[in-house]
């Protein structure tokens, strides 16, 4: 279970990252959408997979999409379908402004940006004491949950964890998405970004607040110059710099006591292997999985006929063992 194969004609990274978001078939989730408010006045939104009742002891997995992501993303979907399979509900806690309605603030969210999460976390102890808690965080939600845990330390109220595809090091990350054919997701990406902050524009004068004009927000051209602008100083760091230093979950493994396991892929074209920690450094809670292939969020096995969604497996592997 923990060595991943690729399909035959599925080994390059590039068709390992693409392939389920452009030919996986599935039927959505049956989702409940719970809006959770917040103390400044902002909100996100949780889309419900098989929510459980109040007395209820089904476990239930907390799951952070990635950068532009959304439950229409094929890994949340199909995460989810695989989840209730194993008798555990899911509920996705969208970052704010990605559940298809604006937030309400000036800011946004960004990789370290663990305050809505553990707000978040806190509120399903309450309303579901009587369950097990898990969480799964991708790409971005990846660090940000891994960076969470390590906040949390022994007063986790996660049994245990899994992060997958995290951009441990954001500074190797930005550069790697400017090499290559990995600025082709780039711009796919940094299309998403600019489209929401430019609507945005329309409540908020970010002309005033951290000095970015709306000529300036259009001539952005790639996520570093993006988080660069906007991402930090909407959030308060002093530069794109200074956020990738002070976000980047890497630094911050040592402090997890969180049973955790973190899968990652040598050819993930997101970033290079620069990003990876020691495994011998990391403490005895936390497992890393490194595989040769997989690409971003990817991990597709089987048959190119009959592809096999190994990511699925593994994960529901590892919570079962701490059900």
């Amino acid at each position: 279970m923990n060595n991943f194969q690729a399909a035959p004609g599925l080994k390059n990274r590039h068709l390992q990252t693409l392939y389920a978001t452009f030919f996986r078939k599935l039927t959505q989730p049956a989702f409940e959408i719970q809006r959770f408010e917040l103390t400044d006045g902002d909100f996100v939104d949780c889309h419900w997979h098989c929510k459980p009742s109040r007395k209820s002891t089904t476990p239930i997995a907390v799951l952070f999409h990635g950068l532009t992501g959304s439950y229409r993303s094929s890994y949340i979907q199909g995460i989810m379908l695989s989840l209730k399979k194993a008798g555990i509900a899911s509920v996705l806690m969208h970052f704010r402004g990605c559940s298809g309605e604006l937030n309400r603030t000036a800011r946004a969210y960004h990789s370290g940006d663990t305050c809505d999460a553990k707000a978040w976390i806190a509120s399903l102890q309450q309303q579901f004491p009587n369950s097990k808690l898990f969480a799964i965080g991708y790409s971005l939600g990846g660090n940000m949950l891994l960076k969470l845990l390590a906040e949390y330390r022994d007063a986790s109220p996660l049994s245990a964890a899994v992060a997958v595809s995290a951009p441990l090091q954001l500074e190797v990350s930005a550069a790697t998405m400017q090499l290559g054919f990995a600025r082709v997701y780039q711009q796919h990406l940094l299309k998403l970004l600019k489209q929401t902050l430019l609507v945005k524009y329309q409540y908020h004068d970010y002309q005033t607040l951290i000095g970015l004009s709306v000529k300036q927000a259009k001539s952005i051209s790639s996520i570093e110059q993006f988080d660069d602008l906007y991402t930090a100083k909407i959030h308060g760091f002093a530069n794109a710099k200074d956020y990738y230093q002070r976000s980047s979950a890497r630094q911050y493994l040592n402090q997890i006591e969180t049973d955790t396991l973190i899968i990652q892929a040598l050819d993930d074209p997101f970033m290079t292997s620069a990003v990876l920690p020691v495994a011998e450094r990391l403490p005895d809670s936390v497992i890393l999985e490194v595989q040769q292939h997989g690409g971003h969020l990817g991990f597709i096995s089987g048959k190119l006929w009959r592809p096999e969604y190994w990511l699925e497996q593994r994960i529901n592997h590892y919570f079962s063992t701490r059900l």
